[in-house]
């Protein structure tokens, strides 16, 4: 496939040699020409969880994603600028600081008047949502509350389109997409509109998230590109797109970040009880033994896996992590783990890990809240876990308690807070139901066997 792309830039600037026949064709460069012989192709893109976002294994997101698979189809790197706010994307493209966006962007009318869109990748309907328990409105008549949309999105631009009468709406530049869900679900605001591909990653997370009614059909979600007097890179993204789609890659990243639509599964206490006599006894042995090797209670590591698996060797989750412990492949074989569907070497991975992780923690950190901070790190990365104990501290809470600490992990998902860290956005509720949840079977795990350390 690279080799394709190679012969495409040679084609493409043959061809554009002829259209530039009278001018000074020695110092003339097509985009084309111009990423090949730099190197590199530059992507704009958007902080987000469908977008781009940093974890412990290092970038991740479907945009991303696929914006490398570009860069690795034209042999070249890949130079990401992220940014904060959709206000400041576009500008990337028209002071040439990148050479295409990736941000989920819908190739809206007043956007294509202006800008070069690639082939549609994904087609998205834009939702209206509220929080499941109020009343569900089914058109515009029901709306008897606040709407928010972000500043210049093609939320906004659809809304204006519709000239609705009787019914105010507001912008926020304040606010992306993802913390007006998050306003939503906190009963600040009563309504907002979301896209459905980014609905169906939230839902995943909050359940409560309902939907109202689809605001508009048929939104092509593309790529987009400067006008440039040369139609080399827009060839190029033509060819890619038909080979991605033609390998399955496509489909697979797809399926990697959308293709799982389900409510959060809050486990009840009379399933995990009954797991309790009939799978832990199967598993007990060897949690028992690393927890032992690595210095830890064999009862919290079996409640992490619990968390993590419910306790199945096999499972594996939408971003392909695996396991009973449920590791990342770059943590599998930085611990040594050689099957990650092996529960025993599994096992020995995660509390390996977990071990570790305990170690990083600043030694006046006192129990239980190392062990706390360290699993949230487990979740979230250690450096995610650092932003939060930051902006806990300058906000003048306590970075060394667990307690203070977990309020202000949400905040990593709100860009007035993670603009100013040095590891950007993370979903940092993530963290905190992660650690609650197994703190809980921790519990029970203590109720259920005492509160020695049995081996």
């Amino acid at each position: 496939m690279q080799n394709q792309a190679v012969n495409l830039i040679k084609i493409a600037t043959f061809v554009f040699a002829f259209v530039l026949i009278g001018c000074e064709q020695d110092s003339y460069k097509t985009k084309a020409e111009h990423i090949n012989d730099t190197g590199k192709v530059r992507v704009g893109t958007l902080y987000g969880s469908s977008t781009y976002y940093l974890t412990p294994d290092g970038a991740a997101g479907f945009e991303y994603e696929l914006a490398r698979s570009f860069a690795d189809y034209l042999d070249v790197e890949l130079e990401v600028v992220p940014v904060y706010d959709l206000s400041d994307l576009f500008p990337l493209l028209d002071n040439n600081k990148v050479d295409f966006l990736a941000a989920g962007l819908t190739a809206t009318q007043t956007r294509e008047q202006k800008y070069r869109f690639a082939p549609a990748y994904q087609d998205i309907s834009e939702k209206l949502v509220f929080k499941q328990g109020k009343t569900r409105p089914r058109d515009w008549t029901d709306l008897s509350g606040k709407l928010v949309i972000t500043e210049q999105s093609s939320h906004q631009e659809t809304l204006e389109s519709l000239a609705l009468e009787g019914f105010e709406w507001q912008v926020t530049k304040e606010q992306d997409v993802e913390e007006l869900i998050l306003a939503v679900l906190n009963e600040e605001i009563d309504y907002t509109i979301v896209d459905s591909n980014l609905l169906a990653v939230n839902r995943r997370i909050y359940p409560e998230l309902s939907i109202g009614f689809t605001v508009s059909d048929d939104q092509r979600i593309s790529w987009a590109l400067a006008r440039e007097q040369d139609d080399s890179l827009y060839a190029l993204l033509i060819d890619f797109f038909g080979s991605v789609h033609a390998s399955g890659h496509f489909a697979h990243l797809e399926d990697k970040y959308f293709g799982h639509v389900r409510d959060f599964d809050y486990v009840d206490t009379r399933v995990f009880i009954k797991e309790i006599a009939q799978t832990l006894p199967k598993y007990r042995p060897w949690f028992e033994q690393y927890a032992e090797q690595y210095q830890l209670d064999w009862k919290l590591l079996a409640a992490q896996s619990y968390q993590e698996s419910h306790w199945n060797p096999r499972a594996k989750s939408p971003t392909g992590v695996r396991g009973i412990m449920m590791l990342t492949l770059p943590t599998a074989k930085q611990m040594g783990v050689k099957s990650r569907l092996d529960a025993e070497d599994n096992i020995r991975g995660g509390a390996r890990y977990l071990s570790s992780l305990l170690k990083r923690i600043p030694a006046r950190i006192q129990e239980p809240d190392r062990t706390w901070f360290a699993l949230a790190a487990y979740n979230q990365g250690m450096g995610h876990l650092e932003d939060a104990r930051r902006i806990c501290q300058s906000l003048g809470g306590d970075p060394d308690k667990w307690h203070e600490v977990k309020k202000y992990l949400p905040l990593l998902q709100k860009k007035k807070y993670y603009k100013w860290t040095r590891y950007g956005y993370a979903r940092g509720k993530e963290a905190v139901t992660y650690v609650e949840n197994i703190r809980r079977y921790y519990d029970s795990l203590i109720w259920f066997f005492g509160n020695q350390n049995q081996q």
